[in-house]
């Protein structure tokens, strides 16, 4: 599944597309995505103006001009692609064979086109009010964003004092920090030299301040981040960015996906390590990782 390095690097492709741009029309080829779409969907989004285009955890948010809130996820496989009518990337194709995966497309003012696919219909739309939107079971009790300037080892180890967790399932919750994923969480420990299986607790004092680990993760965690945006995501299986291109950033990769390779870290000598964590798997140096 994306996570927030992919759908920020999607974010970012679609902005000044959508950003100032109206919905001509919608085509809807189907009623539902992973749920059931919004009703009169196409009717409600058509004249909208896309004032904002936002990110929350995984999920994209369109702020439209009538105060409504057009939410996207993309799921384990769902994509966006885009066909200029202004030639910057050639001309919208006159006639098209209609891929059997293309469940929506976004008819913009402009004469662009916004298509969205998805293999396994995972992916989700819905129309929320602005002002609802906190209080949405899908937004509701969501966590920090971990590239927010917030997100400090102070306010990690106030949250992790007395966990008895592991501190790869504590980091893996949305309910604490919002959009970290299986493969960020490997990479931000490894760079951290935390073991994923070590209790989240013992990385904050016993009156809930940061330790040096502390510090360290919560570095590692913001620098994957930025180098995995900066890298345009991660490619492994159904990701590509809105313009076509892949992610670069699994050529980047220390441990995940990489059982039995040595570790990169200068003077380790270990070796990468599988394990299940939750059902997840997790890649590690048990030698650098304490």
């Amino acid at each position: 599944m994306p996570e927030l390095p992919e759908v920020e690097t999607v974010r970012r492709g679609l902005e000044p597309v959508l950003v100032g741009n109206a919905f001509a029309r919608v085509e809807q080829r189907r009623a539902d995505l992973r749920f059931p779409l919004p009703e009169n969907f196409g009717t409600r989004l058509a004249g909208r103006r896309i004032e904002a285009l936002d990110r929350r955890a995984k999920y994209l948010l369109a702020r439209l001009d009538d105060g409504e809130v057009l939410v996207m996820h993309l799921g384990m496989t769902g994509r966006f692609s885009i066909d200029h009518a202004n030639g910057l990337a050639g001309a919208v194709p006159a006639q098209r064979k209609v891929p059997k995966h293309e469940h929506i497309v976004f008819h913009l003012g402009d004469g662009t086109l916004v298509r969205y696919s998805d293999t396994r219909r995972f992916g989700l739309m819905d129309l929320i009010r602005s002002e609802r939107l906190d209080m949405h079971a899908l937004f509701k009790g969501l966590g920090m964003e971990p590239l927010s300037p917030a997100f400090t080892p102070e306010w990690l180890a106030g949250r992790i004092k007395g966990k008895a967790t592991s501190i790869k399932a504590a980091l893996l919750d949305q309910k604490l920090i919002a959009g970290l994923g299986n493969i960020y969480v490997c990479e931000a420990l490894h760079r951290a030299g935390i073991s994923p299986i070590k209790l989240a607790g013992r990385l904050a004092t016993k009156s809930g301040k940061p330790t040096k680990k502390t510090e360290a993760l919560v570095a590692a965690i913001k620098a994957v981040l930025a180098e995995a945006i900066k890298a345009g995501g991660s490619s492994l299986r159904d990701y590509k960015r809105a313009d076509g291109r892949l992610g670069r950033f699994q050529h980047r990769f220390k441990t995940y996906n990489r059982e039995g390779i040595p570790c990169p870290r200068k003077g380790c000598g270990g070796t990468v390590r599988r394990i299940v964590q939750g059902g997840r798997s997790t890649f590690y140096c048990p030698t650098c990782q304490r």
